[in-house]
């Protein structure tokens, strides 16, 4: 009878987490077809829909082109691989708040606050301003924020531990004094710039922006995106169980020490490779994985993907704000979610040092 119990309701998760999930890609393609046509210049939703559907076979001959072809131009030319960038940053920077969490047991960590940003912005620059990096060849950007986003995350974890255990308390202020370190060294590269033109696209790019998105970007931070939830998706029981505790994770068969370093790779990947395409966009790390768990609990079998979808979401939404707010001109999407997410930090770091009491 219990087991009979138990797996009624483990069908009822099964069936709740689908729901979800089909309820958030629903919301997703509605938001492809709705944000792509918003901008100083409007599209209609029913047009972009119809441009859009137009160019899937076996469906397009259906469609009648009754639409401007400069609306046609605006929707997949502009807006659409925009949207789609947006999709794939916002995934990707809740995939790595999710990871960098469940690296380090803390909810509050996300690549912003740890320094992973300011790391990965650091190395880009320099590849920007001086072409450092110029040798790697066509991923030189990507691969250079890659660089610096490992090295800043292997440094604040190796910083963070104590007698062989992460101390939180050391993590936040590892984080904190490396994130100066390199927006230090992120304003000394920008003062030796060779050209105004240079060091205003730097500017403008670390500040975070989708503004610049093409086709082309698409490809390597989606391929990143699907081999690490892929790997991620793999190994969700690991994850849970890092939760524990290193010792608990490592007594139940898990090799606490290789996982650690197959996490560190994977949100270094993530975050240099986003951050190469997007600049800094802070917070989405840490409030999308905490909205998350709050929807669905803490299991990273279902955490990863609905995280994945609602950070996607949301940083589509909020660069619609930047383009609509001081409309012709943009805001940076980074500043936006710095000023949403500001606030929720404070908000879960006093409710976490509430628990702690």
């Amino acid at each position: 009878m219990r087991s009979k119990r138990l797996s009624l309701r483990n069908a009822e998760n099964e069936l709740n987490m689908g729901v979800v999930i089909l309820i958030l890609i629903i919301a997703a393609l509605l938001t492809v077809m709705v944000a792509t046509g918003m901008g100083p210049v409007s599209v209609s939703p029913e047009t972009t829909a119809r441009i859009l559907l137009s160019k899937i076979p076996g469906i397009g001959r259906n469609i009648v082109p009754n639409w401007k072809p400069v609306e046609q131009n605006i929707v997949l030319v502009l807006r659409l691989p925009r949207v789609c960038l947006g999709l794939v940053v916002g995934a990707s920077l809740a995939i790595c708040g999710v990871t960098m969490q469940a690296l380090v047991r803390n909810n509050l960590a996300d690549p912003f606050i740890l320094g992973v940003s300011s790391g990965a912005a650091a190395f880009a620059t320099l590849g920007m301003l001086f072409g450092v990096f110029s040798f790697l060849g066509t991923y030189s950007l990507s691969i250079s924020a890659f660089i610096g986003a490992a090295i800043t995350i292997i440094f604040v974890y190796v910083l963070s531990r104590v007698r062989g255990r992460i101390n939180i308390t050391q993590l936040l202020l590892s984080g904190v004094a490396v994130s100066m370190i390199m927006d230090g060294l992120t304003s000394v590269i920008k003062l030796g710039a060779p050209n105004a033109l240079g060091l205003h696209n730097a500017e403008f790019w670390m500040s975070g922006s989708l503004a610049s998105a093409k086709w082309a970007y698409l490809k390597l931070p989606l391929i990143v995106l699907i081999l690490c939830m892929a790997f991620l998706l793999l190994n969700y029981r690991g994850l849970n169980l890092l939760l524990l505790g290193d010792d608990n994770a490592g007594a139940l068969g898990i090799n606490v020490r290789l996982l650690q370093k197959e996490l560190i790779l994977v949100a270094s990947l993530m975050a240099g490779v986003t951050i190469a395409v997007s600049g800094t966009i802070g917070f989405v790390g840490l409030m999308v994985p905490h909205f998350t768990r709050l929807l669905v609990g803490g299991d990273h079998r279902k955490v990863l993907p609905i995280a994945a979808l609602l950070g996607g979401i949301l940083v589509v939404w909020v660069d619609v704000a930047a383009r609509l707010i001081i409309a012709p001109e943009e805001l940076p999407v980074g500043i936006l979610t710095a000023i949403i997410g500001g606030p929720i930090f404070i908000v879960l770091l006093k409710r976490s040092n509430k628990e702690n009491k």
